[in-house]
């Protein structure tokens, strides 16, 4: 049996022209992270990684903290949905930039609104995969995973994709997803034990390796 060990990047730059983009903290948080895989002793045997920047970023502050690199391979079906595009599909309206509490909680409550109507196929945001296609490249990288290796292998993601892999794995309701999914925290953890069959949760939404003073204000989650 093996581990797979599913990693949402590190914080982004949320409310910036471009959010495809580690803040300095996040890259910290990464760095972090392969600090504690590299106590622990972990060896990966393998890694599938998003292919947006955000991914490759928190990918080499892993490897850095890590001091090892372990072979990578580039994966389109870990990449995030385009969140605009998912509340433009039924809100219209632009949007006021989300720099003040009240416009980020609008922004989310939108999100959350425009996955449940994509999800349940309602609408079709542009640019975009239907969610069944969506879905479908998330579990393509489940099943390389169980098909290919046997050990312990690194994911690199996003919050949209790792719940989806945690709600397809669990069977859960699209409203249980999209919850998991919008209370993910950057650089978090989530383990897959699996088996050539199946995965099988073991933990979610982790962050031991902020478990030291010196990190005590580095969970985020946008």
């Amino acid at each position: 049996m093996g581990t797979l060990y599913l990693v949402r990047h590190g914080q982004a730059s949320f409310g910036a022209d471009d959010y495809d983009q580690l803040s300095t903290l996040g890259r910290r948080q990464a760095v972090r992270l392969g600090e504690y895989f590299r106590a622990k002793g972990l060896t990966f045997e393998a890694a599938l990684v998003g292919t947006l920047r955000r991914h490759g970023q928190t990918f080499d502050g892993i490897c850095e903290g890590l001091q090892v690199q372990p072979p990578a391979l580039a994966w389109p079906g870990l990449n995030e949905y385009d969140s605009e595009a998912v509340i433009a599909a039924f809100h219209a309206e632009p949007l006021a930039k989300p720099d003040t509490p009240e416009l980020v909680r609008h922004h989310f409550r939108l999100l959350r609104e425009g996955l449940t109507r994509w999800m349940r196929g309602d609408t079709q945001p542009a640019g975009m995969p239907s969610y069944a296609e969506f879905l479908r490249g998330v579990t393509s990288a489940l099943d390389h995973v169980r098909s290919q290796h046997q050990g312990d292998v690194l994911l690199v993601s996003s919050g949209g994709p790792i719940s989806t892999a945690v709600g397809h794995v669990l069977g859960t309701a699209a409203e249980t997803t999209i919850e998991l999914n919008l209370r993910m925290r950057n650089c978090s953890l989530t383990e897959f034990a699996y088996t050539p069959k199946r995965h099988m949760l073991v933990s979610f939404n982790a962050l031991p390796h902020f478990e030291h003073p010196d990190c005590a204000r580095w969970m985020t989650y946008t």
